[in-house]
């Protein structure tokens, strides 16, 4: 393939990003971005294509579409095409937010995270590198895992076994990689809790002042009892879902499988057919037919009435299956969609 490097979209430990821009286009042709670093310091690009290739095509993974090496200013480079994320990353998204998200966006994207975990444990790989900066947003809304260059298979070794070995964050390290240098699919988990942590919060999992050292850091993470602190507003659910992935031995951490059955996230797929938008407020119901005076509306009928009144009519139990909670009704109102009056297709012509 021919292409051209475009505008540089992202800069990372391993690489550049640039979009690509192919010098024969087809209508077929998906957007990319190249990642890009010289070639005597591209091991992890090479494993991300290695990774990307054994675990084949899942929704909740970016795409990979080949590599190949150029001569640039005089240096080799070994170039990665990716599927390119038109909307960033999560960590982009918290911030365009004003520093956290609503606990419904929370919820959807931490089960597209999971279902893509979920994929990745199954072929017996660990991602290592769970964080926002890590998941990327698509325009349809779709959330997919990126950056697969510290991946591995499930209890390998490398050649060289080192006392202590970083790989990912030490933010959303788990606690078994600070003891015993493990790095197989349950670290993941952990690095799920603090992004979910994260993107309610708008700070890391934990609390990490200017001037403390890493070490510190990690004594807390692997010798202390001390948890990363769960915010006391989040939901019921939301609490019972961080305690199943903030646990120190990863042998009952829960897995991904099981979490997606967690009500924290279940039952999210249905929710999103019935309600494709995640801005609050925006919807309503139709009604029957329209009121001709002021005495043609029904009788009220309280939202809180017992199934057992059921003598209005059926255009008032629609009526009164739209009144919402105040909370409710100032969150529709305050909804940015514009009404679009001009769709009349219910209306009727009054006399």
């Amino acid at each position: 393939m021919e292409w051209v490097r475009g505008d540089t979209i992202g800069r990372g430990s391993f690489g550049t990003v640039h979009l690509l821009l192919p010098k024969k286009t087809s209508p077929k042709s998906p957007l990319m971005a190249v990642k890009s670093a010289q070639t005597v310091a591209s091991v992890s690009l090479k494993n991300e294509k290695q990774v990307l290739d054994q675990l084949g095509h899942c929704p909740q993974i970016i795409r990979c579409f080949g590599h190949d090496y150029t001569v640039e200013n005089g240096e080799k480079l070994y170039n990665l095409f990716l599927e390119y994320a038109n909307k960033g990353s999560l960590a982009d998204q918290v911030q365009r937010s004003g520093g956290n998200l609503m606990e419904s966006d929370v919820r959807r994207y931490a089960r597209s995270i999971l279902k893509g975990l979920s994929f990745v444990h199954g072929k017996g790989f660990a991602h290592c590198d769970i964080k926002l900066q890590n998941i990327l947003l698509f325009d349809n809304g779709d959330v997919k895992l990126a950056d697969f260059g510290l991946a591995k298979k499930n209890g390998e070794r490398g050649g060289k076994q080192r006392t202590m070995e970083i790989r990912g964050t030490p933010l959303n390290i788990a606690p078994e990689s600070v003891n015993r240098n493990d790095y197989d699919s349950p670290v993941d988990i952990w690095a799920l809790g603090c992004a979910v942590l994260e993107m309610m919060t708008g700070k890391p999992a934990w609390n990490f002042r200017p001037g403390t050292s890493v070490a510190a850091l990690l004594f807390k993470i692997g010798v202390c009892d001390e948890l990363p602190e769960i915010p006391a507003e989040l939901s019921e659910e939301g609490k019972y879902f961080l305690g199943k992935c903030f646990v120190k031995d990863p042998k009952n951490r829960w897995t991904a499988d099981m979490l997606l059955d967690h009500p924290f996230v279940a039952g999210d797929d249905e929710e999103e057919e019935a309600s494709p938008s995640t801005s609050p407020g925006c919807w309503f119901e139709e009604f029957s037919e329209s009121p001709r005076c002021p005495f043609h509306f029904p009788d009220w009928v309280s939202t809180q009435s017992t199934a057992s009144s059921q003598e209005n009519s059926s255009f008032g139990s629609s009526f009164s299956s739209y009144v919402s909670s105040p909370m409710e009704r100032i969150r529709e109102l305050a909804c940015d969609r514009t009404l679009v009056w001009s769709i009349s297709g219910n209306w009727i012509t009054l006399r």
